[in-house]
């Protein structure tokens, strides 16, 4: 056998093996997708990071703008003074910004965007962040509601899933606003 077929018969072979690797973690990686995908609508990501909208029986996620985080189109004015109390927090009627003794914030575009959302964050970025309750595992503290002491809970096996399932959507440039410091 000459040194051409030699190479190309190996050629041949490493291709086939890299296509059984690939065929044998599809159903893997399918799997991982359907776990988080699971979590995720389970556990109400969508409840705060996809912009409500009004229907017939009342405020309802917009499923065409999942996952988003808060709409960069809408610019919202000064929270209302609530005073001392009994109220102590509002929400906008996206139910994607909220005010309160800490500020405004606003929910995250958890849609893999590289620019706008976690396109370019690692695994282990996702998990520190709910972890930690730091951006990224490291940043500004994540400020309410968002419950990322619930969420740090869960095992790295299912906070891995989630971020695997995130990252399977497609993604969207939407760039939320940043905190806004409280008012005193």
């Amino acid at each position: 056998m000459n040194r051409f077929a030699r190479n190309s018969a190996l050629a041949i072979v490493f291709l086939a093996l890299i296509g059984t690797v690939s065929l044998a973690r599809a159903p893997e990686d399918a799997a991982r997708i359907e776990r988080g995908r699971y979590l995720v609508m389970g556990t109400g990501c969508n409840d705060c990071h996809t912009p409500f909208v009004m229907g017939p029986q009342g405020p309802h996620p917009d499923m065409e703008r999942m996952l988003i985080g808060h709409p960069q189109e809408i610019e919202l004015p000064a929270a209302p003074d609530l005073g001392d109390g009994p109220w102590t927090m509002v929400a906008s009627s996206t139910n994607t910004a909220w005010a309160g003794p800490w500020g405004v914030s606003f929910t995250a575009n958890l849609t893999p965007d590289e620019e706008t959302g976690i396109g370019l964050w690692s695994e282990e970025e996702f998990i520190a962040t709910l972890r930690t309750g730091r951006h990224l595992g490291r940043g500004r503290e994540i400020l309410p509601p968002m419950p990322w002491p619930v969420y740090g809970q869960l095992t790295d096996e299912d906070l891995g899933a989630i971020f695997t399932y995130l990252k399977s959507l497609p993604p969207v440039s939407n760039r939320v606003p940043a905190p806004r410091p409280p008012v005193h």
